[in-house]
């Protein structure tokens, strides 16, 4: 996937009309919005670089698209507002929100299981569900005992505290899948709060970040049409990779 650091840079794009007595109209022009990212590879071992070389070459440089994950954000959209379209849940599970959250504000939501069988709340997003993610959230309930964590076919149980805490869960999905859904699972009678509920493509949890869009790009090309690579040693590459995005292409 990438190596830390990684560079990401965002430009947007402002429409602006000058009549011919000086005034002037600014609107924001969403579909100019360009992402770039720039990954820098380093001792990667013959087998990776033949891999990224082999991309590389499917790809035909900036030739054709392809689905490329943000490994600077959270890949879930609109993760603060969990009445959003984006999100399935079940039929008697009640959300509300403005909960007070553990990072001082009100983006917390209460979610809450009034059916005799479990629920759950479940986003999918469209990236090949065999790749490592780690799911997270933060949570509490005074009695709700556990709560189960869905990462495509995967199921982990975790325990919720009366106070905010964070569980984690990480694995891969079906290798051969085009999408994988993430959620929770409450169970009948119980309620609980939930805030920050992210994921990410990579081994563990890092700082949450809140997200609308998501962090997961279709039609994302290559920088570059030229793939260069240096030997810094005996079965040790690096390399510099572009990969950008631009809502207009």
């Amino acid at each position: 996937m990438s190596q830390f650091p990684v560079q990401k840079r965002r430009r947007l794009r402002t429409v602006l009309n000058t009549a011919a007595d000086g005034s002037c109209v600014k609107l924001a022009d969403p579909n100019g919005e360009y992402t770039e990212w720039t990954l820098t590879y380093s001792q990667l071992s013959d087998a990776e670089n033949s891999a990224l070389e082999q991309f590389f070459a499917a790809a035909e440089g900036t030739l054709n698209g392809f689905t490329f994950l943000d490994p600077t954000s959270n890949l879930l959209a609109w993760s603060d507002q969990l009445n959003n379209a984006v999100w399935t849940c079940g039929p008697l599970l009640t959300i509300t929100a403005g909960i007070a959250d553990p990072a001082g504000g009100a983006n917390a939501w209460h979610v809450s299981n009034s059916g005799a069988g479990t629920q759950s709340i479940v986003q999918t997003i469209m990236a090949p569900a065999g790749y490592l993610y780690c799911f997270s959230a933060y949570v509490r309930s005074s009695n709700a005992a556990s709560v189960t964590m869905l990462l495509g076919n995967q199921r982990e149980v975790a325990s919720v505290t009366p106070g905010w805490s964070r569980i984690v869960f990480t694995a891969s999905g079906d290798l051969q899948a085009s999408s994988i859904a993430f959620g929770l699972e409450i169970m009948p009678g119980k309620s609980l709060d939930v805030y920050g509920v992210q994921v990410e493509p990579q081994s563990g949890a890092s700082t949450y970040k809140a997200s609308t869009t998501g962090g997961v790009y279709e039609n994302a090309r290559l920088g570059d049409d030229v793939l260069l690579t240096t030997a810094t040693g005996v079965n040790q590459h690096s390399c510099t990779v572009k990969v950008f995005y631009g809502k207009h292409l």
